[in-house]
């Protein structure tokens, strides 16, 4: 596996000489800068070039669409950077082009503009059938993408700041006719890195990467209040090839949601989710999960590899959550190294979660989940160990978990594991799980008390073989 360079920034302000117009000297100052991308721009401009006020007043959104849409004419010449300096940049949502880079200041914030009508309401995603929070289409996102190829959002720390109460409280209200937006969102695309970059109080979700392939997001900040609604940090949508790694989160709902579409919309569109790697991730969300795989997964979820992931006051580590008229499949998931924190729940699977699109699912698509690996868990402060919830007549299969050692709290729950239509084994884990997890007789069950532990693959995923290298540039 190779290593990859973290995401490093650098800043240093040059004074040059030159001559004014009325043939004086006078000093003018550079910024030099410097991070590590998947590719390097040939061009690059500043967001005042186009107009841009960082007053925190003025509303920029023209300015920043100018600013793309003119940068588009170098898609084919080495691609376009635009720099956002220092400042507070009012907003509203605009559209990202191709091989084009958005650079955000250290002391750069961009703020969602608090009004409707600068966000255009797009259809329901095709995989959902509806918006979530409404029957009806979505906002368009504060940073929106369609059919692109070699997009990069990143910073030295910059901000993109959701202002999310406006929308939390029309969404309370029942206010809103289309779904709230989000802050990033990126679908049909191709080669999307979003990194170093702090999020804060997004309307609903924070980045939601959707129908695209070989994605990083790495190094991001999402804060949000926790009981703030549905403000998820990350998630994966029907995506291919996606590393997430040195992520901090405090959320409102999941750190990380693996989603494939919705009932019989995501069963038709028939796009999974796979070959994602969740690495070094720190979450706080106690109501939600550390990484929840659903419960929208009608699309399919598989081979999710997640490692070295840290939660304090979080209700579950991962997550799985389906229901009768899922349909699809969520298997090859493989979790190892958890440290987790004063926890509802270290595992906790669910078959029975009501949500649907709409009354026309099918009762007949029952979800297929096994293949489900834990290793190498340490978890204190625990309420209840596991509750395995499968779905009557279609049992979830094939959970391993090995390695495990679980402190339950002073006031823990009577019953430390509760299961129910699930099939598995374990190996090396305190307290003792349930009996449908015992599993004595079956040859991974074997291979696990002869040392092995629960089997995880020994490829590399192809996103982890995506180096990034480093870009330098000079703004005056």
């Amino acid at each position: 596996m190779k290593n990859i360079l973290a995401c490093i920034v650098t800043i240093i302000t040059l004074s040059n000489l030159v001559t004014s117009s009325r043939g004086r000297k006078v000093s003018q100052s550079y910024e030099t800068f410097e991070y590590t991308a998947i590719t390097c721009r040939s061009h690059s401009v500043s967001i005042t070039e186009f107009g841009g006020v960082g007053d925190g007043k003025t509303l920029n959104t023209k300015a920043f669409q100018s600013a793309v849409d003119h940068l588009s004419q170098y898609s084919s010449d080495g691609g376009a950077q635009l720099f956002v300096p220092a400042g507070k940049w009012l907003t509203g949502s605009f559209n990202l082009t191709s091989h084009f880079t958005l650079f955000l200041h250290k002391d750069a914030t961009l703020l969602a503009a608090q009004d409707l009508n600068e966000y255009p309401i797009l259809k329901a995603l095709p995989s959902y059938g509806r918006g979530r929070d409404a029957a009806g289409g979505r906002f368009a996102s504060l940073i929106f993408g369609t059919n692109l190829s070699d997009v990069i959002i990143t910073g030295n720390n910059g901000t993109i700041d959701g202002q999310g109460s406006f929308w939390w409280q029309k969404f309370h209200g029942g206010k809103l006719k289309y779904t709230r937006p989000y802050l990033i969102e990126i679908m049909f695309s191709d080669t999307i890195q979003i990194s170093n970059l702090t999020f804060l109080d997004s309307p609903s979700w924070n980045i939601h990467p959707v129908y695209s392939s070989n994605i990083i997001v790495k190094g991001v900040t999402i804060i949000a209040p926790v009981k703030s609604p549905n403000t998820d940090g990350i998630n994966p949508d029907s995506c291919t090839n996606t590393r997430i790694e040195d992520c901090y989160i405090i959320s409102g709902d999941d750190c990380i949601a693996v989603k494939s579409g919705w009932d019989e919309y995501g069963i038709s569109f028939g796009m999974p989710t796979k070959h994602l790697l969740i690495r070094r991730l720190t979450c706080i969300s106690p109501y939600s999960a550390a990484i929840a795989l659903g419960s929208e997964m009608s699309g399919g979820i598989e081979d999710v590899r997640a490692e070295d992931i840290t939660a304090y006051q979080t209700e579950s580590g991962v997550r799985i959550k389906t229901a009768v008229g899922r349909g699809a499949f969520v298997k090859n998931i493989y979790v190892k190294g958890m440290s987790l924190h004063t926890m509802k729940w270290v595992f906790w699977m669910t078959g029975n979660y009501k949500a649907h699109a709409d009354s026309n699912y099918d009762p007949h698509a029952l979800p297929e989940i096994t293949g489900i690996n834990y290793r190498d868990i340490v978890a204190e402060n625990v309420s209840m160990a596991g509750r395995l919830e499968g779905i009557s007549g279609d049992p979830f299969t094939g959970i391993c978990i090995s390695n495990a050692t679980i402190s339950m709290a002073a006031k823990h729950k009577k019953a430390i594991w509760m299961c129910s239509d699930v099939e598995g084994v374990t190996s090396g884990v305190d307290p003792k799980p349930c009996d449908l997890l015992d599993g004595q007789e079956s040859e991974k069950k074997k291979r696990m008390t002869t040392g092995g532990g629960c089997d995880f693959p020994t490829d590399v995923l192809e996103i982890d073989n995506v180096e990034l290298k480093t870009c330098s540039y000079q703004m005056s």
